[in-house]
């Protein structure tokens, strides 16, 4: 039987607060991040595994708060006392700043962009997937400053997120499923959200190449390919 091609589409993500749901793996996170009075000193980091939600929160965070959101590997490129001017700030992936080619220029610019959105009255959130202190910043002040921010955390998710994320992935990719396949993906897949977004993108792939919907018997196929 032919195959049918398939094309790498961008899929349509739901990043809005109606879209992420509350579990207690992520309660405290979201309570403190909506708290932003009792923010010590202004700042927030936001920690947890990849695929955990950070994005997502941080995204619900900044529209809340009209923020400006910046991926740690831009922040060359990027005019800072004119996005601190904007007063609220959100720097994504933060512990990947000494692994960059540009590493040192990064954080350097971090490093101002955090002195003037402080000075500005504003609100800094950073994520990361790991605590600042395990970053390994070589910029004494940054490390110093970043090390001296409370932390707040995502954890792994539960059975119910697990199945939420499910389901959301699913509708990004517009995709309709009967309901059996949820609580037996749940019970199969690595307890994590990069696991329910590898899953989904590879269901969706076997579904088109092989013009058959998502079902229970091609999640079996495919999971048995992925453990192989």
């Amino acid at each position: 039987m032919a195959r049918q091609l398939t094309f790498d589409l961008p899929t349509r993500e739901a990043l809005g607060r109606d879209a992420f749901f509350v579990a207690p793996s992520n309660r405290l996170a979201l309570a403190t991040l909506d708290n932003v009075d009792l923010w010590p000193n202004g700042k927030l980091t936001l920690i947890g595994p990849k695929g955990a939600g950070k994005t997502h929160l941080a995204h619900v965070w900044a529209t809340d708060r009209q923020a400006v959101i910046i991926a740690a590997s831009k922040l060359t490129t990027v005019d800072v006392p004119a996005i601190a001017a904007q007063r609220h700030v959100v720097i994504e992936d933060a512990d990947t700043l000494p692994e960059m080619a540009d590493g040192d220029a990064a954080q350097e610019a971090m490093f101002h962009l955090h002195n003037l959105t402080l000075a500005e009255g504003g609100r800094l959130l950073v994520t990361a997937t790991r605590a600042p202190n395990y970053w390994g910043l070589t910029l004494p002040d940054l490390a110093s400053r970043m090390q001296g921010t409370t932390v707040v955390r995502i954890d792994e998710p539960d059975d119910a997120l697990l199945s939420a994320m499910l389901v959301k992935h699913f509708d990004d990719h517009q995709i309709m499923v009967p309901h059996t396949l949820i609580p037996y993906l749940v019970k199969r897949i690595e307890r994590s959200a990069a696991a329910v977004r590898d899953i989904v993108n590879a269901l969706d792939t076997a579904s088109l190449s092989e013009r058959k919907p998502v079902s229970q018997k091609l999640a079996a196929r495919v999971l048995d390919n992925t453990d192989n």
